[in-house]
């Protein structure tokens, strides 16, 4: 049907563009192209002017630097002069878009000036170069040239099209037929005019889920739309990203794009490679959104854009300077370089894998190879590649976490599953044939040509393989966010105050999602969650609670969820990393294309003079302005006079629904999340003053210092949230997964402020580079006697303060020195390695914002580095980001010794022993064994006279505990030990292990050997810069270390109720630590063996009600335990009949006393106690030998009346109590079992 306009609807097209050369103003240097001098003429780019454009009142950006993005080419008749097609996209300040379509061809240049003028250039550039060949005495070249007698001057013109949406082919066919009309013996049927006319005004944009057909010059032009179920319209070939990356290398930029990392796409022949793989990369993201600036064809004008410190995508077109090494880039510590000619991509360190990524890789082959297309790409044969590949073999494949898999990137895993496939594949390896010329055997997705569809077969073809490639791709988002619903964090408050509060809220229960997925998952979710498109999503997500409301995007993911879950019998919460495929496949788009819904009106004569539309064959002419200045009077709608801002708006709603984003958001978030200014949307040539620059880089400034706000305050959140949940548990429960995802987007943040505002880049890292600047200027200040550093920053007498004691004096505080521990690590290759490293190891010292603002304190070194603008040279701003950085001493980190777990760290141990009993006689040799989360020493020995050792060994971890003991030598082997002092070299780390008891046989309880429970010592309150903090490994602070501290001297006796109190805390302790995630859990023996942990409640517990005997002789429960034992035994043998439960648990009590009193180990009587409670609680005995131990005779006869064993009631709550431990499966540490074989 022939079909007229709605009120409402949009024009297919709203502009019609010539540009071109300007014959009146001549050849004029294209500089902002960068283009050098040395290069032939011919080789150089002029700037190109808009010649015409319809209708005339366009707004500014229409008149394009983004049509002839390099500006006017000239060619000779000896060139290949084929036209070009490319298209580009233009983003406003609010978000709305506005695509272009342009087609660049060359015409005969028929103005004399202009041949002069080249003529002219040839001679000088001919003399110069003949100037430079005979001074340096090489033989002379004949260089291209162009003689004016001979040769005919083609010179480049482009006619495009500014179009709502992106209907790619369409446009490109429009545009094609106009430009042979113009090229063809034969006159077109109509005039120009009547065509561009038709296009402006006539030509709808086709409604929601229908097609539309409409005539160009020579043929019927073809468009549908997707409907409001499907996925959104996108209408470039994906085809050719994959042919031009292979599927490998796709899914790494997907990746960076998904974690919105700055991407960098490059490539020489053609900028409609840009935007194809821009626009592909995006669309791959349904249902999320690129957030940040994007701007596919970067002209070259713009390139100190490259310079902005906020993640991009970005496309530059290499102006033949072939090689990318001599790209400047600011900032490569954070980018995704992909070489799109050379089949390349450079990744940032520690890219996490997406997950499933080999499956999904595999699924994704399938559907190319369906379709006759490579998965690895049509890898290219030229000469500049091979060396590139000489570089990334060697460099790239060899580094695992790069992700580039030697050779192809799809190796025989891919292909497994189908041999005919494989042994095709191997062929085509031995053949060097393309796969794509393979046609494949049986293909279950031939399509049957149907002569019915209105388009042609390989414009289908192209529609069928990007719905099905992106139905892959969206189909790993429903799986993974099946369940997305169920933690998304409604707001309480009105949508307004929800609004003006949107920074401090959370919309995600993150740390519940993350603690639902596969383990494989966590290392990519974890920071993808950490996004700007993710909280937007969700942010959208509780804007609109109905239906109706809902953007595009999010309606359509939400009914797949749905689709999901109802296909999913299993319960919506429990994720599996089953890998499912997708079952989505559409053919709405081959039923559109076989029944047209619309037939748009035929080009039709205008209303023109006689004389007007004619032209010469093989020159675009200007048209008649007149005749396109307005579209047909009865539709009122497309008046031209029709107020701006209703156009504005029509224009807003369509893009809306094409774009997904509602205006109150769009304005809300756009401006928010890009915090850039208009020209980094807006590029316009003539805007490029120095003032616009300065403009733009001071919101940059900005924008990094807000982001170091939240990032602060989002990490300080998560910490401390955490520990005020736990009552001043230390151990905050925030995932070791998440707290790396923080730390690394830190760094990835500090990066970016010290890459912005750079004067030369060196390196990768802008950070480190500045970080050797500076060392490197330090020591040559100290080597000099008169150059001391600024006063009071780091001198050797400045140390830090602690409570440690004179026995352990604190590290010095040395940037200097944590670089070069840093660069003693073997395994930290990379510059950008480094930098994050010494970033974990100043916030683990709590030292980040003191160590940079010394480095910053050298404004000499800053001034040498970084231009005016810089961030790191505005004083106001820097302050404020190093105050930031300061509140991370609010908490204790463990991000450097919990991320370089091989690497070699010295330790320093101190034993301590008891002033009041001077140790001076003692005449045994000491020895230590240290052990940590992670390992343990062995035996060390220790020198008596000086009691301390330093020693080197692998990363213990967090420490645990210290067995210390001596070898009994000597005439005086006793020993009264205060504590053990043991320091981590590296991150200054001081742990106290009290002991308080003699080593001595005779004396106390004839221990040799003690197993000591250390905790960190934290800073005291003295220390000026340290904040309020919460003690990092210490228990709750309840009832008992209250009751305790009352009376520090004397042992306080405990009443019943306090002694149940303190075994329930101690159970609690650990029934926390098992709730925990396994990654953050801390030290389990602490919660066993630590002050108020387990042993020493039981202890209490025995101690209660306790005879003793003789006033002098102290009695030990272990005496006690022994006696039971003997009786247990002599019962067992005079066979009094029990029941069989209780003869096992005698069994077993006897058991474990018998091994532990034959230990070799020299440990005491309270330090087999504390054995025999570890391995009742790992063997989950405890309850019953309590049960047991209250109804034996020998407790009557050692206990008073009062005592809590003998009250039944306490001792039946006792052991409930107890029994809670028998879910936990408890590992204990090495060093509490030495020596025991059960």
């Amino acid at each position: 049907m022939t079909t007229g306009f709605s009120s409402n609807s949009c024009r297919f097209a709203d502009y019609f563009v010539i540009c071109g050369l300007d014959t009146d103003s001549g050849l004029e240097p294209d500089e902002l192209s960068g283009e050098n001098f040395e290069q032939s003429p011919l080789r150089r780019t002029f700037k190109s002017k808009v010649l015409a454009h319809y209708p005339e009142n366009a707004p500014y950006d229409i008149r394009h630097p983004l049509c002839m993005p390099k500006g006017l080419s000239f060619r000779t008749q000896a060139d290949m002069r084929n036209p070009d097609f490319h298209s580009f996209i233009i983003t406003r300040e609010d978000g709305s878009r506005t695509y272009g379509f342009a087609l660049t061809f060359f015409e005969e240049v028929t103005s004399k000036q202009i041949c002069s003028a080249m003529q002219t250039l040839y001679h000088m550039h001919n003399a110069e170069q003949y100037d430079i060949l005979h001074t340096s005495g090489t033989p002379t070249a004949r260089f291209n040239s162009y003689d004016i007698s001979r040769d005919t001057l083609y010179v480049s013109k482009c006619i495009c099209l500014m179009a709502p949406m992106a209907f790619a082919q369409a446009c490109r066919k429009v545009l094609e037929q106009l430009h042979r009309a113009v090229t063809s013996l034969q006159p077109p049927p109509l005039p120009l005019e009547s065509y561009v006319y038709n296009v402006l005004y006539e030509v709808p944009l086709p409604p929601v889920g229908r097609s539309l057909k409409f005539s160009g010059v020579y043929g019927p032009v073809v468009c549908q739309r997707p409907s409001t179920a499907e996925l959104p319209l996108f209408d470039f070939p994906m085809r050719d990203m994959f042919e031009l990356l292979g599927v490998e290398n796709v899914l790494q930029l997907f990746t960076c794009a998904l974690l919105e990392i700055q991407i960098l796409l490059y490539s020489q022949p053609d900028y409609q490679r840009l935007m194809t793989v821009a626009e592909s990369i995006t669309a791959l993201m349904f249902p999320f959104r690129w957030q940040h600036v994007y701007v596919p064809i970067l002209p070259a004008s713009l390139l100190h854009f490259l310079d902005a410190p906020v993640p991009y995508l970005m496309g530059l077109h290499s102006n033949g300077q072939g090689d990318r090494t001599k790209l400047e880039l600011p900032q490569e510590a954070n980018l995704c370089f992909v070489d799109i000619d050379n089949h390349f991509i450079e990744l940032p360190e520690d890219l996490p894998q997406f997950p499933n990524k080999l499956e999904f890789i595999q699924e994704i082959s399938e559907v190319l190879i369906a379709f006759g297309v490579s998965p690895e790409g049509n890898v290219p044969c030229s000469d500049g590649p091979t060396k590139l590949k000489g570089f990334r073999a060697s460099d790239v494949v060899s580094d695992k976490r790069n992700g580039n898999l030697a050779g192809s990137p799809l190796n025989s895993y891919l292909l497994r599953e189908n041999q005919t496939i494989a042994r095709l594949q191997a062929l085509v390896k031995r053949t060097g044939v393309s796969l794509e010329k393979v046609g494949l055997p049986n293909n279950p997705l031939e399509v049957e040509w149907d002569a019915k569809v209105q388009c042609d077969e390989e414009e289908l073809k192209m529609h069928q393989l990007n719905i099905q490639v992106r139905e892959v791709f969206a189909n790993r988002f429903t799986q993974m966010f099946a369940d997305y619903e169920v933690f998304v964090i409604q707001p309480s408050q009105d949508k307004e105050s929800w609004f003006s509060n949107r920074d401090q809220m959370q919309n995600f229960d993150k740390a519940s999602f993350l603690s639902d997925q596969p383990e494989p998952y966590l290392p990519f979710l974890s920071r993808f969650l950490e996004t700007q498109m993710f909280a937007s999503f969700i942010d959208s997500k509780i804007l609109y609670h109905d239906d109706e409301d809902k953007e595009h995007a999010l309606r359509v993911f939400d009914a797949r969820v749905d689709k999901i879950r109802l296909l999913n019998v299993r319960t919506p919460t429990l994720r599996t990393s089953m890998y499912q495929k997708c079952t989505n496949m559409d053919d709405a788009i081959e039923m559109r294309l076989s029944k047209m819904d619309h037939t748009a009106v035929h080009p039709h004569l205008l209303d023109m003079k006689i004389g007007q539309g004619r032209y010469e064959q093989g020159f675009f002419p200007r048209l008649q302005s007149d005749v396109l200045s307005t579209g047909p009077t009865s539709n009122k709608w497309t008046k031209r006079s029709a107020p701006a801002q209703w156009r504005r708006k029509d224009r807003q709603k369509q893009h809306a629904e094409h774009l997904y984003l509602d205006n109150d958001q769009r304005e809300k978030y756009i401006q928010e999340a890009r915090n850039l200014g208009t020209t980094i949307r807006q590029p316009k040539l003539s805007n490029l003053s120095p003032s616009v620059i300065a403009q733009t880089n001071w919101k940059f400034v900005e924008g990094l210092l807000k982001e170091c706000r939240n990032k602060t305050k989002r990490m300080l959140v998560e910490k401390m949230g955490r520990e005020a949940v736990e009552l001043g548990h230390g151990e905050g429960s925030i995932t070791g997964v998440e707290e790396n995802t923080l730390i690394a987007s830190l760094c990835d943040l500090l990066e970016r402020i010290w890459s912005h505002g750079l004067q030369v880049k060196q390196g990768k890292s802008a950070l480190w580079s500045h970080l050797l600047h500076y060392q490197e200027s330090k020591e040559k200040r100290d080597a000099t006697p008169a150059g001391l550093g600024p006063p009071g920053l780091i001198h050797d007498t400045e140390r830090r303060k602690s409570d440690a004691g004179c026995a352990m004096p604190p590290l010095k505080v040395s940037l200097i020195q944590d670089m070069r521990h840093i660069q003693n690590i073997g395994e930290i290759k990379t510059d950008v390695g480094k930098a994050r490293a010494w970033v974990r190891l100043s916030m683990e010292k709590k030292l980040l914002s003191r160590h940079l603002k010394q480095v910053l304190s050298d404004q000499e070194l800053t001034k040498k580095l970084y231009k005016r603008y810089a961030f790191l040279r505005c004083d106001d701003e820097k302050e404020q980001f190093l105050y930031h950085l300061l509140s991370f001493n609010a908490v204790d980190y463990f991000c450097f010794t919990n991320v370089f777990t091989t690497i070699m760290i010295p330790y320093h141990v101190v034993v301590i022993p008891s002033k009041k009993l001077g140790g001076s006689m003692f005449t045994a040799n000491p020895w230590v064994c240290v052990s940590g989360e992670l390992a343990e020493t062995g035996v060390l020995q220790v020198p008596k006279n000086t009691l301390e050792i330093t020693f080197e060994c692998q990363n213990l971890g967090k420490l645990t505990t210290v067995q210390m003991g001596h070898d009994n030598s000597g005439l005086y082997a006793k020993w009264l030990v205060e504590c053990v002092m043991v320091r981590n070299g590296i991150t200054g780390h001081t742990y106290k292990f009290p002991c308080g008891r003699w080593l001595g046989k005779g004396v106390d309880d004839g221990s040799l050997e003690r197993i000591l429970v250390g905790e960190l010592v934290t800073a005291g309150s003295e220390s000026d810069e340290r904040m309020c903090r919460t003690p990092p490994m210490q228990q709750s602070p309840g009832m008992m270390r209250r009751l305790v501290a009352i009376s520090p001297n004397s042992k306080p006796k405990l009443n019943t109720g306090q002694i149940q109190e303190g075994v329930g805390e101690a159970i609690n302790g650990i029934v926390k630590h098992f709730h925990k995630p396994e990654k953050e859990r801390g030290s389990l023996t602490l919660l066993l063996c630590g002050e108020y942990g387990l042993v020493w409640a039981l202890e209490q517990v025995f101690q209660h009600g306790f005879k003793s005997p003789r006033l002098f002789k102290n009695v030990f429960i272990w005496d006690f335990l022994e006696k039971a034992q003997v009786y247990f035994e002599s019962a067992e043998q005079s066979q009094v009949t029990q029941d069989e439960n209780y003869q096992t648990r005698v069994r077993h009590f006897c058991r474990f006393m018998r091994a532990i009193s034959s230990t070799p180990r020299n440990i005491g009587k309270d330090g087999k106690f504390q054995m025999l409670v570890c391995l009742g609680a790992r063997d989950h005995l405890l309850h019953h030998w309590v049960a047991l131990l209250a109804d034996c005779p020998i407790t009557a006869q050692m206990y008073e009346d009062t005592a809590l064993l003998k009250d039944h009631s306490l001792v039946n709550s006792l052991i409930r109590v107890l029994q809670t431990l028998q879910e936990f499966n408890i590992t204990l540490e090495a060093s509490l079992v030495k020596g025991i074989g059960i």
